[in-house]
């Protein structure tokens, strides 16, 4: 859009000058002439570097403006994905330790039926040794 709004600016320009010096027939002299199309021409000068220099701007802002966006954008998902992590190593934490626990219980229960079987077992050997029945 800018090359297109400056193009624009320097063929007007160019007209301009176009014209001013083919209607040159209607002024009084070739010096009078010159002038004209100095003027034109600086005039057209001084437009053109108005187009750029406004061009320039609204690109400058632009490009600031969407470098902003980006941190901003950038920052909020660092801070999301912060959060999320957080509550994973929480929701991980947890787990492991109701599966600690759930394993601590399954072990002690275990360890309590093999020491009864052990018992029983130990007494049977013993009742065989002294010669008792074995009860069923």
């Amino acid at each position: 859009m800018h090359i297109r709004k400056t193009g624009s600016i320097v063929l007007a320009s160019a007209f301009t000058v176009f014209l001013s010096t083919g209607f040159a027939l209607a002024q009084d002299s070739a010096k009078q002439d010159m002038k004209t199309a100095g003027t034109d021409t600086k005039n057209a000068a001084k437009d053109t570097g108005h187009a750029v220099s406004t061009g320039s701007k609204k690109a400058y802002d632009k490009t600031a403006s969407g470098t902003k966006t980006a941190a901003d954008k950038t920052a909020g998902g660092t801070k999301t994905a912060y959060h999320k992590t957080e509550n994973g190593t929480k929701t991980a934490t947890d787990k492991t330790v109701n599966g600690t626990k759930t394993v601590g219980k399954d072990v002690g229960h275990g360890t309590k039926v093999a020491a009864k079987d052990t018992a029983n077992e130990t007494k049977k050997v013993g009742d065989k040794i002294e010669g008792k029945p074995n009860p069923q």
